[in-house]
């Protein structure tokens, strides 16, 4: 059988890893069905809401920590019935902002996915703002994203300064063997072929990137310290949180995990609770600027999808209708208190809501 091409693209906390993906699909072959798996750090899974759902493209989610140790097993499970039950013709994964690919990397090419997955260039995405913070840019999962990427894209390009975009270029440029490229894709419009055409070698240089990339960094001890034995059970846990049902109106589920350096606050709302707009926004922009917020929220002015990374907030429509979700990371000490975050949620209900939802009941 011939093997399923498979891209890694990683990339720090909301570097537009979700953005990129989203383009590619948009422009993908029309004769090409893609399956996508989603890590993300929190704790509920945002992310696989985000996307549309077609025919030709089939999206997993996997929330609830890393898949490189935290749900190393759950991921290996999950991806081989995955690939069996709708056998792609191309498989994308996005780990979550936070997980370094070392440990994916010796599971996809290692003996259970050799015969299957012809693993092609890591791209990693690069938001240049982010060197300009020294917790980020001397965070061990940051650089190793940038050391082990074949490829890299310069994202929020349309935000960064010319002083910005010239830093990442050279911090880019200056690993060695030289990466496959190097572009520019403000608004995630990552032009196609480079995906289609990442297993082709450009240059002599080149010829030993695999080699490098064997070489690279290994999974940091932070990770190792992380890693969960494999266990059966696990499964039944992830999934179950994929899927179940929502929590009762006016009782939202809350749910926190600590790892790497990091906190998530997540919660999650019966799809009838309606939040006002302009108050949620303007709670949620009044965090500080390292606060990392994805959101998919039912609100008077219909369901929005909520981005908010560096400061700056991203809404769109969305056709979502299960439940509402947030999710907040960042650093703990950036962080107000969970029960504080509630009460100003429980504050922005809309004058026709009588939900009445505050408080958490986990």
């Amino acid at each position: 059988m011939k093997k399923i091409p498979a891209h890694l693209i990683t990339g720090f906390l909301g570097s537009g890893k979700s953005t990129l993906i989203h383009s590619l699909i948009e422009n993908k072959p029309v004769d090409e069905r893609w399956a996508v798996l989603v890590n993300e750090f929190g704790q509920i899974g945002i992310d696989q809401a985000m996307f549309t759902e077609r025919d030709d493209v089939i999206v997993k989610g996997l929330p609830g920590g890393c898949l490189c140790c935290q749900l190393a097993f759950v991921m290996q499970a999950t991806l081989v019935n995955l690939l069996h039950r709708h056998r792609p013709d191309r498989l994308i994964i996005e780990p979550s902002g936070l997980g370094h690919p070392a440990g994916l990397l010796d599971m996809l090419r290692g003996e259970a996915f050799a015969e299957v997955l012809d693993v092609q260039d890591i791209i990693a995405t690069l938001d240049p703002r982010r060197l300009d913070e020294q917790r980020v840019r001397e965070h061990e999962t940051f650089r190793d994203q940038l050391e082990m990427a074949d490829a890299v894209v310069l994202t929020m390009t349309d935000q960064a300064s010319i002083a910005q975009q010239q830093a990442a270029r050279e911090r880019v440029e200056s690993y060695w063997p030289p990466k496959k490229w190097l572009v520019e894709a403000p608004h995630g419009a990552l032009p196609i072929d480079l995906l289609l055409k990442s297993g082709q070698l450009k240059s002599e240089p080149l010829k030993n990137r695999h080699a490098a990339t064997a070489a690279a960094p290994s999974r940091p001890a932070s990770h190792q310290a992380l890693h969960v034995p494999a266990a059966p059970a696990m499964l039944d846990d992830v999934f179950a949180a994929v899927v179940d049902r929502p929590p009762p109106l006016g009782k939202p589920q809350h749910e926190t995990g600590s790892a790497l350096g990091y906190t998530s606050l997540s919660w999650r709302w019966h799809p009838e609770k309606c939040f006002d707009l302009d108050q949620l926004t303007a709670q949620l922009s009044a965090l500080p600027r390292e606060v990392r917020v994805k959101g998919i929220l039912h609100t008077q002015d219909g369901w929005k999808l909520l981005n908010r990374a560096e400061g700056a907030m991203h809404m769109q429509n969305s056709a979502w209708r299960q439940d509402s979700r947030l999710e907040i990371i960042a650093p703990p000490q950036a962080l107000p208190s969970a029960d504080s975050l509630a009460s100003g949620f429980k504050a922005c209900r809309d004058h026709n809501d009588s939900s009445g939802s505050g408080g958490a009941n986990k």
